[in-house]
């Protein structure tokens, strides 16, 4: 799930590269949301999603006016001095990516060697199928990579250990993730303030620079 890792397949680099040229800003990515909120839907499936969409907004904007990021790790975050993609498989409907993205927004406005890059997934399959986790597309998937030497460095996704072990322990017990599962997560995304992510972030950036 979390992969500390060199990358050196050219053909994941060959598809990183001719994915970036359509990969959205932040701002542009807020765009792309409200967009999806007004567009009519096609059918019930779209009013669905949709739907889902409407809710990760409020849970978007809320963090972008709250989120606070800790002395410590806002100092490491300065720190990194390599210049770096996080390129960023998302989408609007998914309630993972509503609460990570705006963190990882947050930590990355830290420092100008950071540059965010968001491409959905569901338009960028060729390069969401070269990062799945336990064979699944599972997003928001986050890929560090050196534009410099065109190679990706690490990854980090779909969600904080602890969120991920919740999840997977509810799953062994039940059989499925369901209505109940879905809710406790987002508790405990609320819970934990994006803390877990934000470590995590750190702790991947300084296996990268120990490499």
């Amino acid at each position: 799930m979390h992969l500390f890792m060199k990358d050196t397949e050219v053909n994941n680099v060959k598809v990183i590269q001719e994915t970036l040229p359509a990969a959205l800003s932040y701002t542009q990515y807020l765009e792309h949301i409200q967009n999806e909120i007004v567009k009519e839907p096609a059918n019930e499936e779209e009013k669905m999603m949709q739907d889902y969409t409407k809710l990760n907004a409020t849970r978007i904007n809320r963090l972008d006016k709250r989120q606070e990021v800790p002395k410590d790790i806002k100092d490491k975050i300065e720190s990194i001095s390599k210049n770096i993609y996080w390129i960023v498989l998302t989408e609007g409907w998914c309630g993972d990516a509503a609460q990570s993205v705006p963190v990882l927004n947050k930590l990355q406005e830290l420092n100008s060697h950071i540059e965010m890059k968001l491409v959905l997934r569901d338009e960028n399959l060729e390069l969401m199928d070269r990062y799945l986790t336990n064979g699944g597309r599972s997003i928001p998937k986050l890929i560090i990579y050196d534009p410099e030497t065109e190679k990706v460095l690490g990854t980090w996704g779909p969600r904080p250990a602890a969120a991920a072990k919740l999840l997977l322990d509810y799953k062994a017990k039940h059989g499925v993730i369901d209505g109940p599962i879905k809710q406790e997560l987002q508790l405990w995304y609320n819970k934990n303030k994006g803390q877990d992510l934000m470590e995590e972030i750190v702790e991947l950036h300084q296996h990268i620079m120990n490499l």
